[in-house]
């Protein structure tokens, strides 16, 4: 458990380094520009001059701001969306912290970045950032109902809150059997293919429709455009944050980019094969089995480690993606997608989920 947290810590410090070179050089891309060309070849080095530039940037808070809670919110936001990293498997070999309740405590331990949001608005004694904070509630209170009802309906068909034992069940390293669809009325086994075939968005073709549903829901989680209200730069002067300046800053930056890494390899896990390889078996060409490694053994460590970042980081493109594509929902249209939308048709996939579970047996 502990080599797995210090390896997703380390990944995560650098998915900082790596994403707001990748944002700033893929909205350029869109936007038809260079981005950052001067610091560095590239401008690669554009990122170490702003890092650097922040941490001798002066700590100022505010006089009137509640000091113990103004510099405790920026903390514990860093420490609730880091939690989230202990519980995820990397490969067959590292299984995180192998709890049986790994998607329930992974939920819970996240949905408390909502208190130090709220933590960071009100201490700062801004009119802004409280506004912020209270959108920022709102959003993520809402869009909770749809991504667990999203992920509720991956454990009807899998069985189990354990994540590793998810990820077992969408490869070729499962001990049952995998029906193509997930019915075993069809008679067609796909358990020695492997691939993508055994992915549980094709296991239960409907998972494919909460696989987009969770993949919203998470994008309003990390208050990322076009459900970034709570930031708002144009409308809020940057929201929740606005108080906020040097290293506290870079911290709560620290932590959107880590929650943007959150929700992608949550999504890979629960719905696209999480560390297992998307090449099916075909005929004399192996793909699955050669792309797979061994269980424990090293080979299969890579591979998956290597499976799982790359979906994931797939997912954090299309986040940016989106980012730079979609205008910004106002508050009424954010609210009508999650209740009148997203929430009744999770709902209905629900029950749909049920009734393939039993098809199942």
């Amino acid at each position: 458990m502990l080599l797995t947290l210090a390896i997703f810590l380390a990944i995560a410090f650098a998915n900082v380094v790596v994403g707001v070179y990748l944002e700033r050089k893929i909205s350029a891309f869109i936007q038809d520009r260079l981005g950052p060309m001067e610091v560095g070849h590239w401008g690669l080095l554009q990122l170490v001059a702003d890092l650097l530039k922040l941490i001798q940037k002066e700590d100022i808070i505010p006089a009137n701001a509640d000091r113990s809670l103004f510099k405790f919110a920026p903390i514990m936001l860093f420490m609730v969306v880091f939690a989230g990293f202990a519980v995820f498997p990397l490969s067959s070999g590292l299984p995180g912290s192998g709890t049986q309740t790994g998607v329930f405590l992974l939920l819970a331990v996240v949905s408390l970045d909502i208190l130090a949001i709220m933590m960071a608005g009100w201490a700062s004694n801004n009119k802004y950032s409280l506004l912020g904070s209270m959108r920022s509630v709102a959003q993520i209170i809402s869009y909770e109902v749809p991504l667990g009802l999203s992920v509720l309906c991956v454990i009807l068909i899998t069985q189990t809150l354990d994540l590793q034992e998810i990820s077992f069940q969408q490869g070729i390293f499962w001990n049952e059997k995998n029906y193509l669809f997930g019915i075993k009325a069809l008679g067609v086994d796909v358990s020695e293919i492997g691939g993508f075939l055994t992915w549980n968005i094709f296991r239960n073709p409907f998972l494919l429709i909460g696989f987009v549903i969770y993949f919203i829901a998470a994008l309003a989680e990390s208050n990322r455009a076009p459900f970034d209200l709570p930031e708002a730069e144009s409308e809020l002067i940057a929201g929740f944050h606005t108080e906020y300046s040097g290293f506290r800053w870079a911290i709560i930056m620290l932590s959107e980019y880590a929650m943007m890494l959150l929700v992608s390899i949550l999504g890979v896990v629960l719905f696209l094969g999480g560390w297992n390889t998307p090449l099916p078996n075909i005929g004399p060409a192996q793909l699955a089995n050669w792309t797979s490694g061994e269980v424990g053994q090293w080979s299969g460590n890579l591979w998956g480690a290597f499976w799982l970042l790359s979906k994931s980081y797939l997912l954090i493109f299309i986040q940016m993606w989106v980012r730079w594509t979609l205008p910004r929902l106002r508050v009424d249209q954010l609210m009508h997608l999650s209740w009148k939308v997203l929430t009744p048709f999770c709902l209905v996939l629900l029950l749909i989920s049920g009734i393939w579970r039993l098809l199942m047996i």
